[in-house]
């Protein structure tokens, strides 16, 4: 079933309606589809590198505002729909465990999903069942998912399709990594200053 969708996605970027079917796995990937947007981005991007912007544009818009609809899912649906996504995701355990940090990291956590692989729609619906406060969460969702989905426009317009393989291969271990190097960092400075 999933190689079906992911076939599904990727023939999308060969149509007149690439840029609409962006936009609705962008949104949809956000609250509960599996296939991130990247299947239709880069392709997109390298099809006409020229409008790189304009795709991560679509990309990132459309994907926050599908975080909004996971946020609403997480806090007005949570027993009914929810559970069950995070449970299809395997993370339903974890919800206790979450709920303790969000009170005093949720933020961060948002920004990490948002633009590493991490499932970005696991918590975006722990921050609507957390009650994560919803300015931070919106903030933090347009800042990670720019990063990422410019980051990876940017790369493919500068270095087209020798830079496809690369991202695919080694992006999401950098990203973790300055994820890492980041929240490390302000750890940090917390007992330096």
């Amino acid at each position: 079933m999933l190689r079906r969708l992911y076939d599904w996605t990727m023939s999308l970027a060969a149509t007149r309606h690439a840029r609409a079917g962006l936009a609705g796995v962008s949104f949809v990937e956000s609250s509960f589809f599996p296939i991130p947007p990247d299947v239709l981005l880069i392709p997109m991007v390298i099809a006409d590198r020229r409008n790189w912007w304009m795709t991560a544009l679509i990309c990132t818009v459309a994907s926050v505002a599908g975080a909004l609809l996971g946020y609403a899912i997480g806090a007005f649906l949570f027993e009914a729909v929810g559970q069950p996504i995070l449970a299809f995701y395997g993370k339903e355990d974890s919800f206790e465990r979450i709920s303790e940090w969000y009170n005093t990291y949720g933020g961060w956590g948002v920004l990490f999903a948002a633009i590493t692989p991490f499932p970005y729609k696991v918590l975006t619906i722990f921050s609507g069942a957390t009650g994560l406060n919803l300015v931070t969460f919106i903030v933090v969702s347009i800042i990670g998912r720019s990063f990422r989905f410019f980051l990876v426009a940017y790369l493919l317009y500068l270095f087209g399709e020798p830079i496809r393989v690369f991202i695919e291969k080694y992006l999401g271990i950098l990203f973790a990594i300055f994820m890492v190097l980041l929240i490390g960092g302000f750890y940090a400075l917390r007992f330096v200053f």
